[in-house]
């Protein structure tokens, strides 16, 4: 056995990765705090907002406030004005995501978002998005009306329903259907009377989200010690012993 082979392994802290670890340890163990503040925060909000949705009739839950994303239950029944929201896909296939006026039994009218349907297969056909008949009770949440991302000129009126178009801004929506608040309701799932395809996406900043930034913020500061412990081991004998002056 040689000599290096004898010579055991010894700890010795090395005073630079001491500075490293003892800089960084605290900032991600704090970060993932804070993350898991943020998470408990955004699920008390999210409570409040459900049972806000269940006890209060639209018109109070309107002046109680329409941030985005919050949950909402509207019973009424569906207009007859539609607009389709052109250039959608799912899967790869073209098509549209279908905004009808529904008037609640209460309060101001909303545009409700219905979900995604496939186009036809020419440009000069629209697909029949004729919404049921009947009172219903909708369940979804408040999502912004579908602004242009950057400044448009504006285009030549559209005449008939439904109405095909690239965005659909409050003010033009308004135009057609006054009283309509700052917000649109994308409706919960397929299930919903009237619905489509209504797969949207979870909302990116939920308490589940947190979670998952609080994890990898903590998995870090675990790895961060883990190297820090490994690398202030070092072979004790003379050709080891000053490696670090």
């Amino acid at each position: 056995m040689t000599e290096a082979q004898k010579s055991p392994r010894k700890w010795k802290a090395d005073w630079r990765l001491l500075i490293f670890a003892g800089a960084f340890l605290p900032l991600l163990v704090g970060l993932g705090i804070w993350q898991l503040n943020r998470a408990a925060e955004k699920q008390v909000l999210l409570e409040q907002w459900q049972q806000e949705a269940r006890d209060l009739a639209w018109p109070e839950q309107v002046a109680s406030g329409l941030e985005s994303g919050r949950p909402v239950t509207v019973t009424g029944l569906f207009g007859d004005r539609s607009w389709l929201l052109d250039n959608r896909t799912r899967d790869g296939v073209a098509g549209y995501e279908v905004l009808t006026v529904f008037y609640p039994l209460e309060g101001p009218p909303v545009l409700v978002n219905r979900g995604w349907v496939a186009a036809p297969r020419t440009r000069d056909q629209l697909p029949d998005v004729s919404p049921p008949d009947g009172v219903f009770s909708l369940a979804g949440r408040l999502s912004p009306f579908p602004e242009p991302p950057v400044l448009s000129e504006d285009s030549v009126p559209a005449e008939g329903w439904p109405r095909r178009v690239q965005t659909l801004p409050a003010e033009i929506a308004r135009k057609e259907i006054a009283q309509l608040p700052g917000a649109i309701i994308r409706l919960q799932g397929s299930g919903q009377p009237g619905a489509y395809r209504a797969d949207w996406e979870p909302d990116l900043m939920g308490p589940q989200t947190h979670y998952g930034y609080a994890t990898q913020w903590f998995a870090l500061a675990v790895v961060l010690t883990i190297l820090s412990v490994i690398a202030s081991y070092r072979k004790t004998g003379a050709n080891n012993d000053n490696d670090n002056g």
